[in-house]
């Protein structure tokens, strides 16, 4: 009597992450933000949050060399006392007068290359997600992973819902989602500009540096990860 054949699991698919802000877009959540604190509410509320904006650059930019987890709790507080409404609805006119403009042109080759060899398009983000949406429509992406702000009665209190989605949060997040959706890990591919995002990358089989900081191109090429520079 045969012993009965070990049954054959089905091939593993794979999935394309990318970092948003200065991967696929020359902007950052600071232009985002600054959008928006020039859209919303009363000429003076207007001005005061542009005016907050903009004596604070110095401190986003040191939390952000500091600690990417610090400058996302700090920076986002900026967003108390918003319309949730609003935000939403503001969002397409950034994608349209901000956004769209910011693309990479060969970002969408990057994108498409990926999805012709099989990839799961995923764009995965520090922003926030309905700032994102208008992103994901354009290049047609499977899925965001994205920061999720706290509204309390259509209004934001300024907190991010946790996790926040940054650094080893990025890299947990990616492994979850290869292990809800069955695909490898190890064919899978993740890009991003960052070295904040290095355990997002190491986190994947195939890792790119795409216009990478300094410290960053100095990890891709020391890890003999691939170095692309997007116009």
């Amino acid at each position: 009597m045969h012993e009965p054949l070990p049954k054959t699991l089905p091939p593993l698919g794979k999935a394309a992450f990318y970092d948003v802000d200065g991967t696929l877009v020359s902007t950052n959540v600071v232009h985002t933000y600054a959008y928006y604190a020039a859209n919303q509410g009363s000429l003076r509320g207007i001005l005061r949050r542009s005016l907050s904006t903009l004596f604070s650059l110095p401190v986003f930019g040191a939390l952000d060399m500091f600690d990417r987890k610090t400058f996302n709790e700090f920076f986002y507080r900026y967003y108390k006392g918003l319309s949730e409404d609003r935000l939403h609805v503001l969002a397409q006119d950034l994608f349209e007068d901000i956004l769209e403009k910011a693309i990479y042109p060969q970002a969408v080759d990057l994108v498409e290359e990926a999805r012709r060899v099989g990839c799961r398009i995923v764009l995965i983000t520090g922003a926030l997600d309905f700032s994102v949406m208008p992103l994901v429509r354009y290049f047609g992406a499977d899925d965001l992973i994205a920061n999720k702000m706290q509204f309390v009665g259509g209004v934001a209190t300024g907190k991010v819902i946790p996790p926040i989605i940054e650094g080893a949060n990025k890299a947990d997040a990616i492994r979850d989602y290869c292990e809800k959706h069955h695909l490898a890990l190890n064919q899978s591919h993740a890009y991003s500009d960052s070295a904040s995002d290095y355990a997002m990358l190491a986190a994947v089989g195939r890792p790119t540096a795409v216009n990478p900081d300094l410290r960053l191109r100095a990890l891709a090429n020391s890890y003999n990860w691939p170095i692309l520079y997007l116009k």
